[in-house]
């Protein structure tokens, strides 16, 4: 008579087969989600539309006739999107801390750098999307103004020009996402976003024009110094070099700290 064996737990559990994990396209979508789900996030993206829009507008109405230009239009709407983009990279971040979703994000995806890595590739994303759009509405207004004008129609922006702002404005996003990261506290970093674009750089400007020293060094220093530089044009060789410099000081180390801390911090 042959007597079966009743398996072990610890046999029936080594038998069991792994559960696959989450797939990164499914964390993508789901933070993507997240941008637009809640009122504030919903209408942070409208405003991007809205202040192109209204950028376009102004210049219609109110430029004179010889510049409207096509790189009027993408100065203008340059600028509001150097400011909102960073605030929508910074609150996506900081929302897992503020509205309390951390401990339900960080439980069904345990490893927390995916989560941040995802998070930085949407918010990428979707400025790279916005300032499509922003090129769009800009190249319509320009076709519009120059027709209610009756005057030619001017294309002075080249595609390596509108590369160059859409470089310049996810590197200022990414700062706005660095600091998320960093701080994780949305007030806390909205006001050090705004410290670090509206009062570092007169201060920055005021000490290279009272400094020697620091006039020269400036360029290798200073983030906003040498990413403005995209707004004006095409960069040198050193300029870029200056960019990379400035880019490992002011995003790549804060972010390797802000990360660290994301790791290891209690979520509550």
């Amino acid at each position: 008579m042959t007597i079966l064996e009743t398996p072990t737990p610890a046999a029936s559990v080594a038998s069991r087969p792994a559960s696959p994990g989450i797939p990164a396209r499914r964390v993508l979508g789901t933070e993507l989600r997240k941008m637009f789900d809640t009122r504030a996030g919903l209408w942070l993206m409208a405003s991007i539309v809205i202040t192109a829009l209204l950028a376009t507008a102004a210049v219609i109405a109110f430029a004179p006739d010889d510049e409207l230009t096509y790189s009027t239009f993408a100065t203008a709407f340059g600028f509001p999107m150097a400011v909102i983009l960073p605030i929508v990279a910074l609150l996506s971040v900081t929302s897992e801390w503020s509205q309390r979703s951390g401990l339900s994000t960080f439980t069904l995806v345990p490893h927390r750098g995916r989560v941040i890595l995802a998070k930085a590739l949407v918010s990428v994303g979707v400025g790279v999307v916005s300032m499509l759009l922003a090129f769009g509405i800009g190249a319509l207004g320009n076709v519009l103004g120059s027709a209610l004008a009756g005057v030619g129609t001017t294309w002075d922006a080249s595609v390596g020009d509108l590369a160059d702002i859409v470089v310049a404005n996810v590197l200022g996003l990414l700062v706005g996402f660095t600091l998320g990261v960093l701080i994780r506290a949305s007030a806390g970093a909205v006001v050090a976003y705004f410290v670090y674009s509206l009062v570092l750089p007169p201060l920055a400007a005021l000490l290279a024009s009272s400094q020697a020293w620091f006039r020269e060094l400036q360029p290798w220093v200073d983030f906003n110094y040498a990413q403005s530089a995209l707004f004006n044009g095409s960069l040198s060789g050193q300029q870029w070099g200056q960019l990379a410099v400035t880019s490992a000081l002011w995003l790549a180390l804060p972010m390797a700290v802000g990360t660290w801390l994301v790791m290891r911090s209690e979520v509550k």
